[in-house]
């Protein structure tokens, strides 16, 4: 097995895949009870060897690892990097730069969107991998030599789809599509776990200004408390219960307790007591300091035209081979369809130039859509105009 459990081990091997232009990265963790990732094996490749390192061998320093990742003149390779990067992130306050991921690449390279490195490694590497080791208890020792070689073979097919990629992207003039994404990937803020946004991922789900001030509030308690214990969210306080809280507001511990979904007695707690200080100080807010709620109401004629955006993106999706998803997303396509100068990732640089003027052009009838053949077509309005005078 070539499985790495010194500091030795790991230094030796860091500084001989050190001397090649890329390497291939890959992780296995768990952080089903807990709120930080628990990393427990890391998986490298370069182009002559392929090694696993045990994250949980006793002893072992995984200082040389983390210089590797900030070796800027290595391409660190991934596929799906963000998980991988939290790790790095939360461990260290590394992030692996210079980057490429190839779920990313392989959306520019038509292969549809978040494809899974399996399916990547049969259509270009004509490899199926072995999945039996994928649900197993990573952290759990020693380690079989299935899972061994199961994690070393997440890195090893990496790099065919890698070079791939790589040279197709070359190939077309499309390398520099990946660098918004890339940058985003690489920026700290991506990573950065703040209590007191911790409310956006309920921000569907207020209308009025006191159970926003309360959500604030509440779910910045539990973030805190959920990162100082390392426990999910869910085991402090569950996603409905946050709510029926916010939107309640209990001033007493009578009321906390009678909510239906909080837990019984758990209100003459610690933490019962710190939720309701939460919900007096949310209650306590000055509704002018709190966040907008942008609730956009599109008319009939509005949702038509995110329709057809829609209809359109597909077509230019279709014809220069790239996921829909990466030119832009259904919030972009709202955005557009309610202003022509919306600050979104569609009206910029090559997204602008396959879609975002045609998308224009569609909104204020310069474009028409028909199908031909059984595939939709766009057509210039006033090109066929004068074709027919």
């Amino acid at each position: 097995m070539s499985l790495i459990t010194t500091s030795r081990g790991l230094a030796e091997v860091c500084r001989r895949v050190a001397q090649h232009p890329f390497i291939t990265v890959d992780t296995e963790f768990l952080r089903e009870t807990t709120f930080w990732p628990k990393l427990c094996v890391v998986q490298l490749a370069s182009p002559e060897e392929a090694v696993a390192v045990d994250a949980l061998a006793e002893g072992l320093d995984l200082a040389p690892f983390f210089d590797l990742m900030a070796d800027p003149k290595l391409v660190k390779v991934f596929h799906a990097a963000r998980q991988d990067i939290e790790i790095m992130w939360n461990l260290a306050r590394i992030i692996p730069a210079p980057l490429f991921d190839t779920q990313i690449a392989a959306m520019v390279c038509g292969f549809g969107e978040q494809i899974s490195y399996g399916e990547l490694a049969q259509a270009i590497a004509k490899v199926s991998l072995d999945k039996s080791s994928r649900f197993t208890d990573w952290s759990r020792r020693p380690l079989s030599e299935a899972q061994v070689q199961y994690a070393i073979a997440d890195v090893t097919h990496l790099r065919d789809v890698y070079v791939h990629l790589r040279d197709r992207l070359e190939a077309s003039g499309r390398l520099s599509w990946l660098d918004d994404e890339m940058a985003l990937l690489t920026s700290s803020a991506t990573y950065e776990q703040h209590p007191e946004s911790a409310w956006e991922r309920f921000r569907n789900r207020v209308r009025k200004p006191r159970d926003l001030a309360v959500l604030i509030e509440v779910a910045a308690w539990r973030e805190t408390e959920a990162q100082s214990r390392d426990v999910p969210r869910g085991r402090v306080l569950k996603d409905d219960t946050l709510m029926e809280i916010a939107l309640a507001a209990p001033r007493t511990a009578e009321e906390l307790g009678n909510l239906r979904a909080f837990p019984r007695g758990m209100e003459r707690s610690r933490a019962g007591i710190e939720i309701l200080a939460a919900v007096h100080r949310g209650l306590a807010r000055d509704p002018k300091s709190l966040p907008k709620l942008v609730r956009e109401r599109r008319s009939v004629g509005g949702g038509a035209t995110v329709e057809l955006l829609k209809v359109l993106l597909r077509q230019v999706g279709e014809t220069h081979g790239v996921a829909p998803k990466m030119i832009a997303t259904a919030e972009d396509l709202e955005a557009l369809a309610a202003n022509d100068r919306a600050n979104v990732p569609a009206l910029a640089g090559w997204r602008r130039e396959i879609f975002g003027e045609k998308a224009l052009e569609l909104k204020h009838g310069r474009l028409a859509l028909t199908v031909e053949n059984g595939k939709v077509v766009a057509l210039e309005w006033q090109e066929q105009a004068a074709q027919e005078v």
